[in-house]
């Protein structure tokens, strides 16, 4: 289902709580801008966790904190996209990220783009080793932070070899196309209005919930428009470690990868410990995996 095209409603209530640990860091040079790279859809540096939403196991927790740098790792989780105006250490959204053994949080939350573009924000994010954006509403995201300094700041992140994960609405946002970003609700595929992810993954649209809320089907929908795009729908308890062009499935259920040029236009089906190439669009064979694509390994650190 596609919604008509109507104006975009920008919030305008700023409220932010600030949680955690150490100092602030001096400025470094953008990487927002486009930068030469042989990858196509994932980061040319850095790792991204995709997750499916639903209750997510210890081994999507693990890896990405592993990913960050262990459990002292500064982490910083971005909770903007839940309907809560405030959020501090109480918040039971960390549960996971404690139990796995993170120590060293940050919540950076905001509804006003003012602050998203403010030196103090910007700096939250320069110091962060990994970044994690919990579940909610996908149009939140963008009404706060699309294009702004936290968005620049994300790909600078990404840039010095660190980690960005999410669940649900915090999956959906890192591709280049926004799956069910309308205000009104998640029913509806494409809006209008959001359509434009934070673009971590290049040409590609994220579904999430994908066999729990039987979306299957819901991604050609979008292909059928933009037949360049990749789609991937994730379902719960599931995630995709990408690094680069290649991508590793972990959790407990599937993830569908939808291709349009595909003559048989059946989506592939990869499971946990499955491989596959997101350039290609397909299997990634054993004999063509290296260690350092898609194992965890230390930040680069500054």
């Amino acid at each position: 289902m596609i919604r008509p095209r109507r104006t975009p409603r920008i919030q305008a209530v700023g409220l932010l709580f600030l949680a955690g640990c150490a100092g602030l860091g001096t400025s470094r040079s953008s990487a927002f801008e486009e930068v030469a790279s042989t990858s196509r859809v994932g980061p040319s540096h850095g790792t991204l966790v995709v997750a499916g939403g639903g209750a997510l196991g210890p081994e999507i927790w693990g890896e990405f904190l592993e990913l960050a740098g262990g459990t002292d790792a500064r982490i910083v989780v971005i909770p903007t996209a839940g309907g809560d105006d405030h959020y501090d250490l109480s918040w039971p959204g960390l549960k996971g990220l404690r139990d796995a053994g993170a120590t060293n949080f940050r919540i950076l939350h905001t509804r006003e783009r003012m602050e998203a573009n403010s030196d103090w924000f910007a700096e939250v994010i320069r110091e962060a080793d990994g970044v994690w954006f919990t579940g909610g509403r996908q149009w939140r995201l963008v009404d706060a932070y699309l294009a702004t300094r936290v968005h620049e700041e994300l790909f600078a992140l990404l840039d010095r070899g660190g980690v960005i994960g999410g669940t649900s609405a915090g999956a959906s946002i890192q591709g280049s196309f926004l799956v069910r970003g309308d205000p009104l609700t998640n029913q509806v595929v494409m809006s209008p209005d959001y359509e434009e992810g934070f673009g971590f993954l290049s040409g590609a649209a994220v579904d999430q919930h994908l066999l729990t809320r039987k979306r299957e089907e819901d991604l050609w929908e979008i292909l059928s428009l933009h037949p360049d795009l990749l789609g991937i729908g994730i379902d719960e308890g599931t995630a995709i470690v990408v690094r680069q062009d290649r991508a590793r499935v972990i959790g407990v259920s599937q993830v569908l990868m939808y291709d349009m040029h595909d003559p048989i236009r059946r989506p592939s089906v990869f499971r946990p410990g499955d491989h596959f190439d997101l350039s290609h669009r397909g299997p990634l064979m054993a004999e063509d995996r290296e260690e350092s694509d898609l194992d965890p390994s230390p930040l680069l650190h500054r």
